[in-house]
């Protein structure tokens, strides 16, 4: 179903492994829309910072990941291979090690530095403005785009999100055990709500999904609902 009258933009927010990106992307092959990926944006950020000694032992020298934003440029491929897009740094594709473990456990950290935080989000107002685009992420309805038309707050319990983690990374070949995925899931929800810079809340005019027990098929039955009450309105 693709809309050609009225163009929206949809923001996703919500808590880690939630499933918001597999979400949006659904939702904007059956509308046709532009999908943005801005969690990836944020973890490609943090890789290049790992790769380049701008976080050592687990601490982050916030001068030096600032001093190396300018030399890190973001883009998105679709590929047919997956049906999605990959995430690509300075033209090397990075789909595979943003999903990483080492990453997830520091882009929270790395997404809480303000001069990060104001260079992706200028960049991600940029690919919105001709509207018709679905974006997911922590700050999408309440700072990037607190004007778009419809707005999501994604929410699970943290043990079946941890769940839904473990066998992604088990299945990548990833070693990792089920007590580690669940304290990283709990530390990214305490980090996201408590950080200075856009903490995560939820927007006043947002609808909440707790998709803790649906099916992929409920969701976008549940979002063709309300989107559908927007545009014909």
């Amino acid at each position: 179903m693709e809309q050609t009258t009225k163009k929206i933009v949809i923001a996703i927010d919500g808590f880690s492994s939630c499933g918001k990106s597999t979400f949006a992307k659904a939702i904007a092959a059956r509308l046709g829309y532009i999908f943005i990926d801005t969690g990836a944006m944020y973890r490609a950020v943090t890789l290049y910072a790992l790769e380049h000694g701008a976080i050592v032992d687990g601490k982050v020298a916030e001068d030096r990941v600032v001093a190396l934003l300018p030399d890190v440029n973001i883009s998105f491929r679709f590929n047919a291979e997956r049906g999605a897009s990959d995430a690509y740094v300075n033209g090397e594709r990075v789909e595979d090690k943003i999903r990483s473990i080492e990453v997830s456990n520091m882009v929270s950290h790395v997404s809480s530095i303000a001069q990060v935080r104001e260079k992706l989000v200028a960049m991600q107002q940029q690919m919105g403005r001709a509207r018709g685009v679905v974006m997911d992420g922590r700050d999408i309805g309440t700072v990037v785009f607190p004007d778009a038309e419809l707005k999501i707050f994604m929410t699970a319990d943290a043990q079946v999100r941890a769940e839904r983690r473990y066998a992604e990374l088990k299945a990548k070949g990833d070693n990792v055990t089920m007590e580690e995925i669940l304290e990283n899931v709990i530390s990214r929800d305490k980090a996201d709500m408590t950080r200075e810079i856009s903490p995560l809340r939820q927007a006043e005019d947002a609808v909440v999904l707790d998709n803790s027990h649906m099916s992929v098929e409920e969701q976008m039955a549940w979002f063709m609902e309300r989107y559908e009450g927007i545009v014909n309105a």
